[in-house]
């Protein structure tokens, strides 16, 4: 690991501190019967309409596919240490697509563009728990802020590595992790490289992480992780989250998120010094919510991250992240519980992203991000989600889900205009 907390590891903070909340191995019932085998069916249909296609290239993608996939996850063994295995098989199956309609990223494609019929992968981690602390080394999922595997198309993302996680002390939750290795959404590889969102150079092989969150008390919770990306960057992030009830019907909540990255080694990436943040408060009342943000970029490069989903921001949404070299930008969203109409599990959001001030035009020129971005970039996104869970009966946790997203962007922006629908249908299913 490259990090280390000051004056501490997390081991002696473990051992020191035993005595803080009860064990959860010494509760385990065992391997087999604290196991679970939990299946996922997924209908994902996903159409990009780009409006500002130029004359041979492509103007339309459109994908339909099937996804099939199970998660087992064992008990522990009994004893002082416990061990057992958590285990996944993914499938994707082609339904509707073609060569011109292909990279939508639910299903791989081959040399000449045509859609594979079929993907599928599988893996596994094994791991062992020693009180509350439990050590991962396999192919598996994460939720870290500096390091968040992806689950936006038909199949999740999976990384390979080390992932240590230790709950010894109450409302307290420290994690450290190494991976080397990654798969995709739309492939079946376990041993691509690590995934970078923005950045065009080399990339570094490993990603080390550590940091942790605690709840300090009802309502307010704080977060803190460090991360150095092999020769490319170390990254920082921070968090505070804080839920005020004002009353039974309506509370407000606040949120605010800041990373810090800064180029090391062999600054793989070239010149970084990005310091990005957001904020946003909430007000719900009865079954309203409106929410407002503010998020601004720092830096001669965007805000880039290693995995699909390590962005923790809040104007991340469906088709961009908002996190342009110096950009700023502002939300504004709606949503709306229809349970309180009588339509319990219809649930329906909207929200209208604006940013500008972009300028990547002082770019390290021989770094991964020259000429990503001019100067004036600006841009808006418009989102529109329509939800459904099926309460009760039969189809019980069945899910419907409509997404609509608009993007409009100058050229030095650097992102696509685009009109973009996906559905999707789920149908969770607990085997064990």
């Amino acid at each position: 690991m490259h990090f280390a907390l000051p004056g501490i590891t997390l081991l002696t903070l473990s051992l020191s501190s035993m005595l803080a909340v009860g064990s959860e191995q010494a509760e385990s019932s065992g391997f087999v019967e604290d196991s679970s085998l939990r299946l996922l069916n997924r209908n994902f249909y996903f159409n990009r309409d780009f409006r500002d296609a130029e004359a041979g290239e492509q103007s339309y993608r459109e994908e339909w596919a099937h996804g099939l996939m199970a998660f087992y996850q064992s008990g522990f063994t009994q004893g002082t240490l416990g061990f057992g295995i958590d285990a996944h098989g993914l499938l994707g199956l082609k339904l509707d697509s073609g060569r011109g309609r292909s990279g939508a990223d639910l299903l791989p494609v081959d040399g000449d563009g045509r859609p594979e019929d079929s993907y599928s992968s599988a893996g596994a981690a094994v791991k062992v728990r020693f009180s509350n602390t439990e050590l991962r080394y396999g192919d598996m999922r994460t939720d870290i802020p500096v390091f968040a595997t992806g689950d936006s198309r038909l199949l999740p993302e999976t990384a390979t590595g080390v992932l240590l996680t230790s709950r010894e002390i109450q409302d307290l939750e420290l994690n450290a992790g190494h991976f080397t290795a990654y798969k995709l959404r739309d492939s079946s590889n376990h041993d691509q490289d690590l995934y970078l969102n923005y950045g065009e150079n080399a990339l570094g092989r490993s990603i080390d992480f550590i940091g942790g969150a605690y709840a300090l008390s009802e309502g307010l919770n704080a977060s803190l992780y460090a991360a150095d990306f092999d020769d490319t960057w170390r990254q920082y992030y921070g968090n505070v989250l804080y839920a005020l009830p004002l009353s039974d019907t309506q509370a407000l909540d606040f949120d605010f998120n800041l990373y810090r990255t800064l180029d090391t080694g062999k600054a793989l990436q070239g010149d970084i010094d990005n310091t990005t943040y957001s904020f946003s408060v909430g007000y719900s009342f009865g079954a309203h919510k409106l929410t407002a943000a503010y998020q601004k970029v720092h830096g001669d490069t965007p805000f880039d991250y290693v995995g699909g989903d390590s962005i923790f921001l809040a104007n991340s949404v469906n088709f961009s992240d908002f996190n342009g070299a110096n950009e700023r930008s502002v939300q504004l969203r709606y949503d709306l519980d229809m349970a309180s109409y009588g339509i319990p599990g219809l649930k329906f959001s909207v929200r209208y992203v604006k940013g500008d001030d972009i300028d990547g035009s002082k770019a390290d020129p021989q770094g991964g991000y020259a000429g990503l971005q001019g100067d004036g970039g600006r841009h808006w996104e418009r989102n529109l989600d329509l939800r459904y869970v099926v309460q009760d009966g039969a189809a019980k946790d069945l899910s419907l889900r409509l997404r609509h997203a608009t993007h409009r962007a100058n050229q030095a922006q650097g992102e696509a205009d685009i009109d973009e629908v996906r559905l999707i249908v789920e149908y969770p299913l607990d085997v064990f």
